[in-house]
């Protein structure tokens, strides 16, 4: 055993959107034992979360097949309404499990998209929840772009000045000092800079949270998928912070990492199980 003082972060794991999606995939197996039920794409990045679905017999599928039968989870992500579609014409029963503020990121995006604003979303162009988003908007409008830095953004300059009118949506897990870059930026070129932080609560407490346990801490644990954007930001926030190690779980922890440590930090991403984070605590705890 060890003398270690180590703290868990209180936003730690499951964010409310990622439990009500886990919960409500195995509820629905639960009801539907004779169904087939599918989710298309990952529920949520976590490999141990998607082997103890597959054992309980939802599958996951990467693309929606000509024909199905059964059930079609549509993830936490969120999906373009062209996929909606063509789950429902493939024969699929569809249940969607998109998180409630990613609906709302998707809604706002609409919004500035059907009032002529040239639409800027500031996260990674190829995470599923931005793909999403963007696929909405492009219903409404041709000008529609993904964008984290200025580097990103400046390829249409000359569209932007020329629209006067810009509005902004964000990833739900992207970092606050990415949106600040790009809105100050915005606000050099355009006429006008409409601003929607749609940052989640959840995502933005956990990074407030994890920053002041760091300024105490002289390692900090950060657990949770590398495929994760609120867990690898985490990761990068913390890093400018103290020393930060990022791990899948406790497999990857390597004791001379930790063994001199006095104070470490754990948090973990908003789709990591707490059985998970518990390996990890008692990993360290243990000295193992």
């Amino acid at each position: 055993m060890t003398n270690q003082n180590i703290k868990l972060a209180k936003f730690a794991g499951f964010c409310y959107g990622v439990k009500r999606a886990v919960e409500t995939a195995k509820k629905l197996k639960q009801d539907n034992p004779d169904k087939n039920i599918y989710i298309l794409g990952e529920l949520i990045h976590n490999t141990d979360v998607i082997n103890e679905l597959e054992q309980l017999g939802i599958k996951t599928i990467y693309e929606v097949p000509a024909h199905g039968e059964g059930i079609c989870i549509i993830r936490s992500h969120g999906e373009s309404p062209e996929v909606f579609e063509k789950i429902k014409k493939a024969g699929f029963e569809l249940v969607d499990l998109t998180c409630p503020d990613v609906k709302k990121v998707q809604q706002k995006a609409i919004e500035l998209a059907q009032n002529d604003y040239f639409v800027v979303i500031v996260g990674k162009p190829n995470h599923p929840e931005v793909m999403a988003i963007k696929a909405n908007a492009d219903l409404y409008s041709d000008n529609v772009v993904v964008a984290t830095s200025i580097q990103e953004l400046e390829p249409y300059e000359e569209k932007i000045k020329a629209h006067k009118k810009v509005g902004v949506v964000v990833q739900t897990t992207q970092m606050v000092s990415s949106l600040n870059l790009v809105v100050n930026y915005l606000n050099t070129i355009a006429k006008e800079v409409l601003i929607h932080n749609t940052i989640c609560q959840s995502t933005a407490m956990r990074q407030k949270e994890a920053r002041e346990l760091a300024s105490e801490s002289d390692l900090m644990v950060v657990v949770g998928s590398k495929k994760s954007a609120n867990t690898t930001h985490l990761a990068e926030i913390l890093k400018n912070c103290t020393k930060t190690i990022h791990i899948e779980n406790d497999s990857e922890l390597e004791k001379d990492i930790y063994i001199n440590a006095n104070n470490i930090g754990i948090t973990a991403g908003a789709s990591t199980p707490q059985v998970i984070i518990d390996k990890v605590i008692n990993k360290i705890k243990g000295g193992i």
